[in-house]
């Protein structure tokens, strides 16, 4: 086999994340991560920066919590900073052949995740009922593998592409209803029920069943990943124009914070969170 031809070419991967508690909440239950990590070690990584996927893989993660008084900030903390401890550990586990692949480390990782938020939730009278969304990314050289459950979302915009793909489905029948074709975008938006969740982490669900995929990505490839707040706000014609605009976007344009600044104009009554992906050549 020809090493040098088989291995991929590492690619540059520019993040931006961004979130606001919005117009309305009194406090911010959205959560967000990236970390950079390997079997050994995690960093977590800023707001905003770039770097090759060379020598460590990457996950980003958009967590919304749910729950009475302050639960829902704890539920969706504890969501994305328990991926900072069990992923390197199952990466280890991979690397000596102790474990299966990416679906199975990312089904797990979900099922652990719930599990302490069950835990936590039955542990204090403060949290009785905490349960999460999360939406998260890993980024190896050649391949982004997702999970998803709830109703925060993951958007894929391929290189110069101008159709903007939902990878994620919300775990709602609202949205079912969408896909079915039963309702259009504007009705789905409108919907009363729209917000009410068939499947999350922690809370009474009894079964978690995260959605997973994975995507072959490119240099030019844009990932998003946000909280429902964006999307009450935005159309995904809207999130478009803003991740891919016409006219060529100043070098200095943070997408995440445009995102988030438009779905505050336009709605603002959830807390909103948006974390973009950008891919570059090596």
């Amino acid at each position: 086999m020809d090493i040098e031809n088989s291995t991929p070419a590492p690619k540059c991967l520019q993040w931006f994340g961004e979130t606001d508690r919005g117009r309305v909440r009194a406090n911010n239950e959205d959560a967000f991560l990236g970390v950079q990590f390997d079997s050994q070690e995690v960093h977590y990584l800023g707001k905003h920066g770039a770097a090759s996927t060379r020598d460590l893989d990457f996950v980003f993660a958009v967590s919304d919590g749910m729950g009475g008084a302050q639960a829902g900030e704890f539920a969706s903390r504890i969501a994305v900073e328990k991926i900072t401890t069990l992923l390197p550990r199952a990466f280890r586990q991979v690397v000596v052949g102790l474990t299966g692949g990416p679906d199975d480390i990312l089904t797990e990782l979900f099922n652990e995740i719930h599990e302490a938020l069950t835990y936590v939730g039955g542990s204090y009278s403060e949290c009785v009922g905490m349960e999460a969304t999360l939406s998260m990314c890993w980024f190896t050289p050649r391949w982004m593998y997702f999970a998803h459950i709830g109703d925060s979302r993951i958007y894929y915009l391929p290189a110069r592409s101008r159709e903007l793909k939902r990878l994620s489905q919300d775990d709602t029948h609202v949205d079912w209803l969408f896909r079915t074709g039963q309702i259009n975008e504007r009705e789905a938006r409108c919907h009363p029920r729209r917000n009410v969740l068939q499947k999350a982490l922690g809370g009474d669900n009894q079964f978690v069943d995260p959605q997973l995929g994975a995507v072959a990505y490119a240099a030019g490839d844009v990932f998003l990943i946000c909280s429902d707040g964006l999307v009450d706000g935005l159309y995904d014609s809207q999130i478009l124009d803003l991740l891919r605009p016409l006219e060529p976007a100043d070098a200095g344009v943070n997408p995440a914070r445009s995102l988030v600044k438009e779905a505050l104009g336009k709605d603002g009554r959830d807390n909103i969170t948006a974390l973009v992906v950008q891919v570059g050549g090596g």
